[in-house]
């Protein structure tokens, strides 16, 4: 029975009202360290005038593109799309260097190796090695700093990081109650820390050593669809179906910052930081891009373009550009220039 090595008096129902209890006073300690309000954002000068247009277009998927990621060498980009297929393009030419064709469809997940020698898609990579084996669909993935590991999320609510040339597992990491959608690693040489987002509301920050949660914040109203870390490495930001975008800072420990206007109904599909760290770009389910001043709050440009919901975006390795994904079946590249920031 569920109720079996439950103590006399005890029922599930009255510890679930104790847990939630126990939860309600940990969120009043933790408010009571917030004792400080943000004076920088206040005093910062607004960002330059904004004067962002389409490049260039990336036609050849047949159906909608999921996922994208950017080479370190700042040209080549990679995505994936419903229509079963991987593409590799010259981003300064908008040609096609390769295209492989999945066994499925929904290839949600894609990442360029940090070599820029593979590529990950889903369970399989260019070279024809097949690794992580979730008990679902794989949602997002991501390398570490080396060609050799790599991270996945999935919707069997786990996160697992791989070994590349075996493809044994290597550590798994469970906390979410459903369905992962998103990860994210941090941003130093050792790496040994990422943040994934999901179902549950909740954004969950884990010690790849240890395979633990070391932080976890939950003040959305929606899934998570997105999350990328600050390039400092000490806060991130997420985009949820609540239609708001969030910045948490981790030595905080809290939420600092919240991306939303009155107008803006539809969910945030995607989210990257600029190079400074002082814009937020955000992709939303209304086909628009909006540029959010990451201090003031304040949003700095809107961009039209797409034709239909914007799923993913990166900036390039160096700022000065970036490449939306969109179910629109197309990738836009260099929308900025140059990320003029003042």
């Amino acid at each position: 029975m569920a109720t079996e090595g439950l103590q006399e008096n005890e029922t599930l129902a009255s510890l679930k009202n104790e847990a939630e209890s126990l939860k309600g006073k940990l969120e009043e300690e933790r408010a009571k360290l917030h004792d400080v309000e943000r004076e920088c954002g206040r005093r910062a000068r607004r960002p330059g005038r904004f004067v962002m247009k389409t490049r260039r277009t990336l036609k050849g998927h047949g159906n909608k593109v999921l996922c994208m990621d950017w080479c370190k060498d700042k040209r080549r980009i990679v995505s994936s799309s419903q229509d079963g297929k991987v593409i590799v393009w010259d981003s300064f030419t908008t040609n096609k260097e390769h295209a492989v064709t999945m066994p499925c469809t929904w290839v949600m997940a894609c990442a360029y190796a940090p070599s820029g020698c593979a590529i990950a898609c889903g369970e399989a990579f260019l070279v024809k090695k097949s690794v992580a084996m979730h008990t679902n669909y794989l949602s997002a993935c991501s390398f570490t700093n080396s060609d050799m590991q790599i991270l996945t999320a999935s919707g069997d609510g786990t996160c697992a990081l791989w070994d590349v040339e075996s493809g044994q597992l290597l550590q798994s990491f469970h906390g979410h109650g459903a369905d992962v959608l998103c990860l994210d690693l941090a941003p130093s040489e050792t790496g040994n820390t990422f943040v994934s987002g999901g179902c549950d509301k909740k954004a969950m920050v884990w010690d790849m050593r240890s395979g633990q949660c070391i932080q976890s914040f939950e003040t959305h109203d929606s899934d998570i669809n997105s999350v990328r870390y600050y390039p400092s490495g000490d806060a991130f930001a997420s985009g949820s179906d609540d239609a708001t975008c969030r910045l948490y800072d981790l030595r905080a420990d809290r939420e600092v910052a919240i991306y939303s206007k009155e107008s803006i109904i539809f969910g945030a599909s995607s989210v990257d930081f600029s190079l400074s760290g002082r814009l937020l770009f955000a992709g939303y389910n209304d086909y628009t891009i909006n540029v959010w001043d990451v201090l003031k709050g304040s949003r700095v440009s809107i961009l039209f373009g797409h034709e239909n919901r914007v799923s993913t975006l990166r900036v390039s390795p160096d700022g000065t550009a970036f490449c939306s994904g969109s179910w629109d079946h197309t990738l836009r590249e260099g929308w900025n220039r140059i990320l003029l920031e003042k």
